[in-house]
């Protein structure tokens, strides 16, 4: 049976960078939803770790056979005591658009001086093995709240998400740029180094 890796989501957006930085593992990625498989999740964990666990364990069950990834991940703004934090998915509600989103956490932060508008994007990735193990990696990225949306390209909170030592907010980095400094790329490439250490044991 050929190996593959799953990956718990059903973010195409997601699933572009997912299959860029781990392309070169030499199995396929697929997306769960790609495969028709539907777990009911309840994200209820105190941090990401967490909830990419729960989110990990539940799909490897239902595909003992695959490596199974999960990630969770969000925005702390350092201003707003780490918020929205793990609830940055469900911020506003879940289905109000990132636009929307983005304006509301713009106005909480009207007026208050660039040196007080850090954050950074977190993202932990979550692998479960044929054998029973779960492995958690974190990635993370710094940077600050811009004054206004910019940038067209990314999606969720990248055009406010500003980077200073590239000047731009990541909205407006190619997917190239984005990849090799996004805190989903960070924490994928430590996952992928963690999966081809555990495969190159299993050929030992």
């Amino acid at each position: 049976m050929e190996r593959r890796i799953v990956f718990a989501t059903g973010n195409e957006n997601k699933m572009e960078e997912i299959r860029m930085i781990l392309s070169d593992l030499g199995m396929p990625v697929y997306s769960m939803r790609e495969l028709g498989v539907n777990a009911d999740i309840v994200e209820d964990g105190i941090s990401f770790e967490e909830n990419a666990e729960i989110k990990v364990r539940a799909v490897s069950r239902l595909l003992p056979n695959d490596i199974v990834l999960a990630d969770d991940s969000g925005l702390e703004i350092d201003y707003l005591d780490k918020a929205p934090g793990i609830y940055s998915a469900r911020f506003a509600g879940e289905d109000t658009s990132y636009d929307v989103k983005n304006c509301i956490l713009l106005d909480k932060l009207e007026g208050v001086p660039d040196k007080d508008r850090t954050a950074r994007f977190v993202c932990a990735v979550a692998a479960a093995f044929p054998d029973g193990t779960v492995e958690t990696v974190r990635g993370t990225i710094e940077g600050a709240i811009a004054k206004e949306m910019l940038g067209e390209n990314g999606f969720g909170y990248d055009p406010i998400f500003y980077v200073p030592e590239y000047g731009c907010t990541t909205a407006q980095m190619t997917p190239n740029q984005k990849n090799e400094l996004s805190h989903r790329g960070n924490a994928l490439r430590e996952m992928r180094r963690l999966i081809e250490a555990k495969l190159g044991k299993e050929k030992e």
